[in-house]
């Protein structure tokens, strides 16, 4: 055998992923669009996280050992390799041209007009390579909202989220997924992919927008389903009494077609809760659960009809028997009849729950400077492109190997351009 065909062997046989040959540049930073690199990068790109001299600001905040980057960068940018580049300097600028030049895809989430005032507008970029998809996160679309500066939770109050989450007597609330951020770095994985899959028609790269509160405003359609159903009426399903001329906070209700509520369980703890759907099929099985089978074929409450007008009611009937128990028992036999249902897990259980890391999305990952640390795995199983995830890079870790091995400069330069604060 040959050495070509040797190496051509040993290429079949490599396992490939889904975004093999992709090279992505990363000017990201914070979480909406490292979360969406990091996708990328398990789904097999290239990802290059470009990064002023000092770095991610994460690689500093809510650090819990000193001088080591951060839980918050690290959770956020696995997979990917590091170069440092000062953009502003004429030098900088040569390179960063350099180095979109060799991209498939360029992402940032830099405030409105930043990378414009770079010297790298769209009409700029597509000069330099037509081929690019290149996508930008903000927190609004155009608008009077345009220059608003955006944060997580600006997101959620904006997007409908906040309005639509806590309890009626209650002030509006976040929630503690990171719709805002997370939430819009999935949307912005998706236009990526669209894109890259449109160039293979048309050969063209092209411009792609997400903006937060849009994203944040898509998961919450729901919402805005219900704003219209108002007009005919009070929502049956939600629990409230009272209705105005907005969907209220209805605290755990599900507000779908089939009734769902947080019921206590023991020892009392603050997540000692299990959620039950009550679905047509299993209000009888539940009757008797909780020790009240004459319900079942009662005429105030044999029926979803009848029970909706009492959601409060039928789900204090069900926590009455659920506090006598521990939410695993709970679980069981809610379980055992087929109820939808499902425990309220802490963080700490989660962290530690086998299922979890048996599914590879609770990863022990090894990093040069921290040892060890824990993140979330990939959520994205894809059965021809399987993920690995390794450690965030350090700043700068792969300066040579780009710099030098890919773009050709020589050493002596990459010394001075460290010394003159280009890198």
């Amino acid at each position: 055998m040959t050495q070509a065909m040797t190496e051509k062997a040993t290429t079949a046989n490599r396992p490939t992923k889904a975004l093999d040959g992709i090279r992505v540049l990363d000017m990201t930073h914070v979480q909406s669009g490292p979360s969406a690199t990091q996708l990328l990068a398990w789904l097999g790109a290239d990802v290059i996280k470009l990064e002023a001299p000092t770095g991610d600001i994460t690689r500093k905040q809510l650090r819990d050992l000193p001088d080591v980057d951060s839980l918050y960068f690290t959770m956020l940018n696995c997979n990917k390799r590091s170069i440092t580049l000062n953009t502003k300097t004429e030098r900088g600028k040569e390179l960063l041209t350099e180095l979109i030049r060799r991209s498939d895809v360029m992402v940032e989430n830099f405030g409105p007009g930043a990378v414009d005032r770079m010297g790298f507008t769209w009409e700029r970029i597509q000069e330099i390579n037509p081929r690019i998809v290149y996508a930008s996160i903000k927190g609004f679309g155009d608008g009077p909202y345009t220059n608003f500066k955006a944060y997580e939770v600006v997101a959620q109050a904006m997007g409908g989220s906040m309005s639509t989450t806590g309890f009626e007597d209650g002030p509006p609330l976040a929630t503690g997924a990171q719709i805002g951020d997370s939430g819009t770095g999935i949307h912005t994985v998706a236009a990526i992919l669209a894109a890259l899959y449109q160039r293979v028609s048309t050969g063209r790269g092209q411009r792609v927008n997400v903006a937060m509160q849009h994203a944040v405003l898509n998961l919450c359609r729901v919402k805005l389903r219900d704003q219209q159903r108002l007009a005919h009426g009070p929502l049956a399903e939600y629990p409230n009494e009272d209705f105005g001329d907005e969907v209220p906070r209805s605290g755990n209700a599900s507000g779908g077609g089939q009734p769902g509520w947080a019921v206590k369980c023991a020892p009392g703890g603050p997540n000692d809760y299990v959620y039950v759907i009550v679905q047509p099929v299993g209000w009888k099985p539940i009757t008797e659960l909780i020790g009240r089978p004459e319900l079942a074929d009662d005429p105030e409450w044999a029926t979803p009809e009848s029970r909706l007008p009492k959601l409060n009611k039928m789900f204090q009937l069900i926590e009455e028997w659920s506090a006598t128990l521990p939410k695993w028992e709970v679980l069981e036999k809610l379980n055992a009849h087929n109820i939808p249902c499902g425990p309220i897990l802490s963080t700490k259980e989660i962290i530690e729950d086998a299922s979890l890391a048996a599914n590879e999305m609770v990863v022990e990952v090894s990093h040069p400077e921290r040892g060890t640390f824990t993140t979330v795995g990939s959520p994205l199983k894809l059965s021809d492109s399987p993920v690995e995830v390794v450690s965030s890079p350090l700043l700068g870790e792969h300066n040579e190997e780009v710099y030098i091995g890919e773009l050709g400069l020589g050493h002596e330069e990459l010394r001075l351009l460290k010394s003159n604060g280009v890198i």
